[in-house]
Order: structure tokens, then C-alpha cells, then sequence
């Protein structure tokens, strides 16, 4: 009887040892499936972080330009879309590359695209909705770009909420461009592709 009690309960031992080792191995795959990013997963969050406040700050300084109601609400939008790809970042671990100061870039190359668009923005209210919709027009694309580079479901949905935005964004601008007398031809992404937005309606982001 004592044989068989003893049995039992290198049994159990054993049982428990097994089910020990697989739900570490189940954590810790877990844990590399949150965390761990490729470089190219790495490159695109953070420029997309400094991109959509490139975004934000931009129209920003349109609106205090112009007073227009477009650019503040869009500028509105485009802080919410900053926050949720800082809360990607985070939950990544990854540090903030986004400086709190309007207009100002950790990345070079976006320093001079805001340094040109203000520019342009300074012309005349016309060329800053032009601009607008040049933003939108780039953003677009470049999610377009890194969704071709991730297979982790909590950014594809991050991406598609913010390229939602931005086609109903171009829309408006489009719609803005349009209604003053002026004209907007896409740059990034393709003409059937624009076309195929501007003639379509708002779409309910995420609802």
C-alpha cells in the first residue's frame, strides 16, 4: 500500500513538474510575442510617432495662421493619433522619440519636410489646405508601407484606425481645396486610389 501511495505521488510530482515547465514555456511566449519587434517593426513606430506630429503641428500653426476651424479639428485628430501610437511605443517599450516643443524633430529628414510645409502654409490659406492634403496623402502611404511590414495584430489595428483617419482628413481638405477654387493631384499614393477616397464618404473610424 505504501509502494502505491508513493507511486502516486511521484506521479503527481511528476505531473507538476510537466505542467510547471509548460506554463513557463507558455509565459515566456507570450512574453516574446508582446515585446519583441523586428527593426524594420522598430523604424516604422517611431516614424510614424514623429510623422503624426508633424501632422498636428502643422496644422496647428495653420489654424494660428488662418483661424480656420478645419485645422483645429484636424490638429485635434491628429493628437489622438499621436497618442495611440505612443501607446504602442509603450506597450513595446520603446522610448518616445517625439519632442514636446511645437515643430521641433528628433528626425532630420522630417525637420525639413516641417520646415518647407510652414513655408508653404505661409503663402496664402489655399496652399496651406494644399498642404494638408499632402500630409495626408504621405501618411497614407507610408502606413500602406508599413502594414507590408508587420504581422502583429495590435499594430495592424493601429494602423488601419490612423489610415481611416487620414482618408476621411483628405477628404476634407480635398473637399476645402475644391470649394476656394483650387485643385489637388496625389502625389504618394496612386490616382485610382485617391479618386476611389475623395468620392467616397467619412468613414466611422473604429466604431
Amino acid at each position: 500500500m505504501k509502494t502505491r501511495v508513493r507511486i502516486f505521488w511521484n506521479l503527481l510530482a511528476a505531473a507538476g513538474i510537466i505542467m510547471l515547465f509548460a506554463c513557463k514555456s507558455d509565459d515566456d511566449e507570450q512574453t516574446t510575442s508582446s515585446t519583441a519587434l523586428t527593426v524594420a517593426e522598430r523604424s516604422d513606430l517611431l516614424q510614424l510617432r514623429e510623422e503624426e506630429k508633424l501632422a498636428r503641428d502643422v496644422y496647428q500653426y495653420s489654424y494660428e495662421k488662418y483661424g480656420l476651424a478645419i485645422f483645429q479639428n484636424i490638429g485635434n485628430s491628429e493628437q489622438t493619433h499621436m497618442d495611440q501610437v505612443l501607446q504602442i511605443l509603450s506597450n513595446y517599450k520603446l522610448a518616445d522619440p517625439a519632442s514636446s516643443v511645437a515643430g521641433v524633430f528628433n528626425n532630420a529628414d522630417l525637420q525639413t519636410v516641417y520646415n518647407q510645409l510652414v513655408a508653404k502654409v505661409d503663402q496664402s490659406v489655399a496652399e496651406a489646405m494644399v498642404v494638408g492634403a499632402t500630409i495626408e496623402d504621405l501618411d497614407i502611404k507610408d502606413i500602406e508601407d508599413f502594414l507590408q511590414r508587420t504581422t502583429k495584430k495590435d499594430i495592424i489595428a493601429m494602423y488601419n484606425s490612423l489610415m481611416c483617419g487620414s482618408r476621411n482628413h483628405l477628404r476634407s481638405y480635398y473637399t476645402q481645396i475644391l470649394a476656394i477654387g483650387g485643385s489637388y493631384s496625389p502625389i504618394y499614393i496612386t490616382r485610382a486610389e485617391f479618386d476611389s477616397i475623395v468620392n467616397s464618404s467619412n468613414e466611422q473610424c473604429g466604431r
